[in-house]
């Protein structure tokens, strides 16, 4: 496979053919509309990383002949054939190993995992060979490969595909960890990944690979891309600061919209990354506001909401006016039934109310138990 894929590599002629191809298909979506699906900005951003770089190629189970589980690779084996859109047997173990493997050998691989709860089977690999390789080596090993799926919950699929990995991800020095939200996110931050040096998880969230979001002609732009480790600011407020990740941000924009109607003003912070955190960002925001909610699907010990808190605790404590508030997943696994599911997920009005809470305008949990 290998001396297959440096074959490619020295393909230069055809790999400026497939570029210009890309960028001016794009342009013609940018003139017929605005709007584009999660689904179509990942697929996009793939389409034309493959095209500029000729060592990125794509692999997983049902990616090629099948178009992807969520057809994300939709079209990408019949422009580039077998030799970079490879269908791997049911055993993430063994095409995860064979991917940092390519890395190690200067090729740039994208492992895409059914759901990041079967990464699991090759956290092995993603931990002690992708992660710790440059450090141990002394940075004279690098390892470009992106590790990418559908994380978290989905609906009705129970607590062995509900998992939300990205505290367990984002606790590990030598991994970048991205979580998109918007197809601008989806789009410039998975370029971005392809791009980077070192290994990056890339969680998604199956939820929204449907939604279409607004975009820009710069986004459609080839050439766009988006700083890993920079949170976005989705609404300005001056009362209380909520940072939220992948689907939450949606929920977190509701709430917004919701608290607005009733006189408090909140804002709104995409993380977009997890690992490495915008602390800066975030410290700002509560510097500004004097009140902090945490939102995210995963469990609550440990979580990606209490390293936030921490942070905030550490830097901006006498800014505070009223205690940090986090929404989490319930400490339980997923439940199947739907009416268990939903009380096991954050939802709208559980943002409203702690932002409530945290602005003193209802009753305390405490007074009202």
């Amino acid at each position: 496979m290998l001396g297959i894929i440096r074959q490619k590599v020295g393909a230069g002629g055809a790999s400026l053919l497939r570029t210009r191809s890309a960028v001016s298909a794009l342009r013609s979506y940018s003139s017929a509309g605005k709007e584009m699906t999660v689904r179509d900005a990942l697929n996009s951003a793939l389409d034309e990383e493959m095209s500029a770089d000729p060592k990125v190629f794509l692999m997983g189970e049902e990616v090629g002949e099948y178009q992807g589980a969520y057809k994300i690779s939709k079209g990408l084996l019949e422009k580039y054939g077998p030799e970079r859109v490879l269908d791997t047997p049911i055993t993430e173990a063994g095409f995860t190993g064979i991917g940092v493997g390519a890395a190690y050998h200067g090729l740039r691989p994208v492992v895409e995992f059914m759901t990041f709860n079967f990464s699991m089977q090759a956290i092995d690999h993603i931990i002690n060979s992708a992660a710790k390789s440059n450090y141990m080596s002394a940075g004279q090993i690098s390892v470009p490969i992106v590790f990418r799926g559908p994380n978290g919950a989905a609906a009705g699929v129970g607590a062995q595909h509900s998992h939300c990995y990205a505290s367990w991800y984002a606790s590990c020095p030598g991994l970048k960890v991205l979580t998109p939200y918007s197809s601008e996110d989806a789009r410039g931050l998975l370029k971005a990944a392809i791009r980077d040096p070192d290994p990056v998880v890339f969680l998604e969230n199956e939820l929204l690979y449907g939604e279409s979001f607004p975009i820009s002609a710069e986004v459609l732009d080839s050439s766009f891309c988006l700083p890993i480790g920079k949170a976005k600011i989705e609404r300005e407020g001056k009362d209380v600061t909520i940072t939220a990740f992948s689907k939450m941000v949606g929920y977190a924009l509701k709430a917004a919209e919701i608290l607005a109607k009733e006189g408090i003003s909140a804002e709104v912070i995409n993380l977009r990354t997890i690992r490495p955190l915008d602390r800066s960002t975030i410290n700002a925001s509560v510097r500004k506001t004097n009140r902090l909610i945490t939102v995210e699907e995963g469990f609550p010990q440990h979580g990606v909401g209490a390293e936030i808190c921490t942070s905030v605790v550490e830097e901006s404590f006498g800014y505070l006016d009223a205690p940090v508030e986090r929404i989490t997943g319930a400490d339980v696994p997923m439940p199947y039934a739907a009416n268990l599911e939903r009380l096991a997920v954050p939802q709208v009005e559980d943002i409203v109310r702690a932002a409530k809470r945290a602005c003193y305008r209802s009753v305390p949990l405490a007074a009202a138990a």
